[in-house]
Parts: C-alpha cells; sequence; structure tokens
C-alpha cells in the first residue's frame, strides 16, 4: 500500500499545485488597480525576481 499512498500523496501535491496556479493566472488578469483594491501582491514587482 505505500507506492499508493505515494502517488496519492503526488496526485493531491499536483492538483493543488495546479488550483493554485489557476488562480493566480486569474487574478493576474484582472486589471491592476483592481488587484491592488482586493490585495493581491504584485509578484512581479519583487527584488527576488529578476
Amino acid at each position: 500500500m505505500s507506492v499508493l499512498s505515494s502517488i496519492g500523496r503526488i496526485a493531491t501535491r499536483y492538483v493543488a499545485a495546479r488550483a493554485r496556479r489557476r488562480g493566480e493566472r486569474i487574478l493576474l488578469s484582472l486589471p491592476a488597480a483592481l488587484r491592488k483594491d482586493i490585495g493581491f501582491p504584485e509578484i512581479l514587482d519583487t527584488p527576488n525576481n529578476r
């Protein structure tokens, strides 16, 4: 069963990461003023993103 549980954990992480990326794409498609109003951070303006 450890192989199946490992596959289940990998699948769960994949689904969560995919949903997170989809959410980011949706939020980034909004106008900048609206993103600022709802408090979504500007990930493109961070110092780590060079």
